[in-house]
């Protein structure tokens, strides 16, 4: 019998008011003198004024500094500039605020403060990562979850392509999740960061990998972003919608410790080649991979489907499939994203590009079925 380990070590500190305990946290980590990642969308708004406060508006740029550079999709240059930042202002440690790229980028920083000009491409030619600087990490978005993942996601300027960056120090010591600091995000982007939430947790249940307390928690997710994601949407300051989005994004990504499918793979090369949010992309994609996994292997959804409050018990596994599949296409709908990737400028003539960076993505690797280059090349047409 092949040996399994199970893992969810992440102190989370969960609840509306919660970025207040961030000084005196920061303390009881040793972290005197932050670095504060973070993309420059997000400096101008209350919830960067939120975090200020709760460190001390006074103290910016004496007590504690702010990189603000991350791009949409992170690059390794982002990574590179953080971690010269640091040690330029002679910080101790980093809270990683904002949407997945800021988290991703925060959390690699610290593997160049360990090794500065460390080349990427050998990253896992380097097996000792201990000693890592500690991290926090303030979620702005419910989706990747990445406050709670052992990786991160960059693009590399090797390969121009997105890396996994994956090892157990890149766990952020501390995870903070305040609805309030989500209150003021748009619903178009509450949409498709609650949608990449939802396909971590729907890919990784279906992901045939070994792990049933992850199976539990994606199952869980679902059923809270099923019914708090509408919400979220309709109503910003819900905070208890907002509050159940941030718990099942980081559900989500603990999840998906079991890995991914196809549908992730479709979705990375959209965001490196295309430029689309990988929320999107997800969301973009998701029925079509659903579809095609359930065309070679029908009942996989049907413990979906009851997650999602769906009567599918007694169905025969392929009609559970198409009720639960017809559910998310209307969920997704009601939520506007019902669009396809035309709409978004992805162009046919990307084709070959898209399907050749899928084919080489880790994530189909443990799909529920096997997918070829040709299959990937079908589900991009139905969806483009």
């Amino acid at each position: 019998m092949n040996l399994t380990s199970f893992s969810f070590p992440t102190p989370t500190l969960y609840g509306a008011g919660a970025i207040s305990e961030l000084a005196s946290r920061c303390q009881r980590l040793s972290i005197r003198h932050p670095l504060v990642v973070t993309d420059g969308g997000l400096v101008n708004t209350a919830t960067f004024r939120a975090v200020a406060e709760a460190l001390g508006a006074a103290g910016k740029d004496r007590d504690w500094f702010v990189y603000s550079g991350v791009h949409p999709n992170p690059v390794e240059q982002d990574v590179r500039e953080a971690a010269q930042s640091y040690r330029d202002h002679g910080c101790d440690g980093v809270i990683a605020l904002g949407g997945g790229s800021p988290l991703d980028v925060g959390k690699a920083a610290r593997l160049l403060v360990k090794r500065p000009g460390f080349d990427f491409a050998k990253f896992y030619d380097e097996p000792d990562w201990s000693g890592l600087a500690p991290c926090i990490a303030i979620p702005t978005t419910a989706g990747t979850g990445s406050e709670v993942g052992r990786s991160s996601v960059i693009t590399l300027d090797a390969t121009h392509r997105k890396a996994v960056l994956f090892h157990p120090e890149l766990l952020a010591k501390l995870v903070i999740l305040d609805p309030q600091l989500t209150v003021g995000l748009p619903a178009k982007l509450t949409a498709a960061t609650g949608a990449d939430a939802l396909t971590h947790c729907i890919e990784s249940f279906t992901c045939p990998q070994f792990h049933p307390m992850c199976d539990g928690i994606a199952l869980e997710g679902i059923r809270l972003i099923v019914e708090a994601l509408p919400r979220a949407c309709a109503k910003g300051d819900d905070l208890e919608a907002r509050g159940h989005m941030l718990v099942a994004a980081a559900m989500g990504a603990v999840a998906f410790q079991k890995d991914l499918g196809v549908v992730h793979s479709l979705a990375h090369p959209l965001s490196t080649i295309c430029g689309m949010h990988h929320g999107l992309a997800n969301a973009l994609c998701l029925v079509a991979g659903m579809k095609f996994c359930s065309a070679r292997k029908p009942g996989i959804y049907r413990r979906v489907g009851l997650a999602c409050g769906l009567e599918v018990l007694q169905c025969s596994p392929a009609e559970a499939d198409q009720q639960t599949i017809a559910f998310i296409t209307a969920f997704l709908a009601r939520i506007g994203l019902n669009t396809r990737l035309g709409d978004h400028g992805v162009k046919r003539e990307q084709l070959d590009a898209l399907v050749a960076q899928a084919v080489d993505d880790p994530c189909h690797k443990t799909n529920v079925v096997p997918v070829t280059a040709a299959d990937f090349r079908s589900l991009y047409l139905e969806v483009l």
